[in-house]
């Protein structure tokens, strides 16, 4: 299992980054990429086909998430948990084993 620790702009960013990228109920994972980056503004599309925007602390947090998502984008790995706390999100991911 690998962790990573994202900062968000705010409560309400870090709130919608969790509910986004995984439901707990049926263990799913709906980011399907990454659209594009303004900045420290993230565009990601789920599964749904629709896409939303995340709006992080800094560039470093930009750097941090898209590094940590591109395996769960190419499908090699899972996100099996995600926790928040004020404006940071803990995202867990293990291998698709």
């Amino acid at each position: 299992m690998n962790k990573v620790e994202i900062v968000t702009q705010d409560k309400y960013e870090a709130l919608k980054l969790a509910s986004l990228i995984f439901v707990k109920e049926g263990n799913e994972t709906f980011i399907t990429g990454i659209i594009d980056v303004f900045e420290t503004e993230i565009v990601i599309s789920i599964k749904d086909k629709s896409v939303h925007s995340i709006v992080l602390k800094d560039k470093d947090q930009v750097i941090k998430f898209t590094d940590f998502m591109q395996s769960i984008i190419e499908k090699k790995e899972k996100i099996v948990d995600t926790l928040t706390n004020e404006d940071l999100v803990e995202i867990t991911k293990e291998n698709l084993n």
